[in-house]
């Protein structure tokens, strides 16, 4: 059995852009599949999938970041194998476009699970990443988000994927640029193993996106694990993940995509929109569609 899916955000996605994501997230599902298909691990689909739409100005993550209270982009990314628990994530780092390939090395080369800010940086520079001009990652539509908006901070969507290969090991992958007006240094769910990320052989894997705020404090993606543990198949998991998370924050704005051990995918949102996209052995093409639309 070999699954993906991806997500490119849950929130107040403006229904003139339903479009923009529902042809994103297909794009890095089907790059997902092809990796697989290739003989490619879950590692490499995910990573493959989620570098696809940091690419895609469509998304808050990469090229087309929401703005810090700066003006400047500030990415958060992270990715874990299920075969081995380690996680590689990076948070705060500025002047490189694609923060999930250097997650992933640090999952690779490092004892560590998490650097952040100049540190990840530096780690980048040191495993022969190519810096960008921070500017190169600003699109018009967030500069102009950032001067029409200044006043109004609030969420921006994360970009994630999950996948389970042909040897059954399966992975989890994250990337956004985070809060819309964030301070400098935030970090929120993405880059944390247990809120934004989980991936475990044998149980499935989660990937998170909404108020980052709100899903640390939860601990979403666990929770999500728990009822994968508990014999939930994928879609009633999400859902009932989703549930206890609006009994334990009402009010609280996170979405989730999840995969269980059998490749089965589902996704629950309580934010108005979730845009997402799939494909498993049981299907013929890539399935994808803005939730709540």
């Amino acid at each position: 059995m070999q699954s993906i899916i991806v997500h490119g955000g849950a929130g107040q996605i403006p229904p003139e852009t339903h479009e923009s994501h529902r042809r994103g997230c297909a794009n890095a599902a089907v790059l997902g599949w092809q990796m697989l298909n290739d003989g490619g691990s879950a590692l490499d689909a995910v990573e493959a999938a989620v570098r696809s739409l940091e690419d895609d100005p469509a998304f808050n993550a990469g090229h087309g970041a929401a703005l810090t209270i700066d003006g400047e982009v500030e990415l958060d990314a992270g990715i874990m194998s299920g075969a081995t628990l380690k996680a590689g994530a990076v948070g705060a780092l500025s002047g490189f476009a694609n923060p999930i390939s250097i997650a992933r090395r640090l999952l690779e080369k490092s004892d560590h699970d998490l650097l952040v800010a100049d540190g990840a940086a530096s780690f980048a520079l040191a495993q022969g990443f190519e810096p960008v001009s921070p500017a190169s990652l600003i699109t018009e539509r967030q500069r102009t988000l950032f001067e029409t908006l200044r006043t109004s901070a609030g969420p921006g969507d994360t970009v994630g994927a999950l996948a389970l290969d042909a040897d059954d090991n399966i992975a989890a992958a994250l990337s956004t640029g985070g809060y819309r007006f964030k301070w400098r240094g935030r970090v929120g769910d993405s880059p944390i193993p247990g809120a934004g990320l989980y991936a475990q052989n044998g149980v499935g894997a989660v990937a998170c996106t909404g108020v980052g705020e709100h899903i640390m404090r939860t601990g979403l993606a666990l929770r999500a694990m728990f009822w994968l543990e508990a014999g939930k198949p994928a879609p009633d998991a999400a859902t009932a993940a989703i549930e206890q998370f609006q009994r334990l924050l009402p009010g609280g704005q996170a979405g989730l995509i999840i995969m269980d051990a059998q490749g089965g995918v589902g996704w629950a949102h309580s934010t108005p929109y979730l845009s997402y996209a799939y494909r498993t052995s049981a299907d013929s093409n890539v399935a994808g569609a803005v939730s709540g639309a």
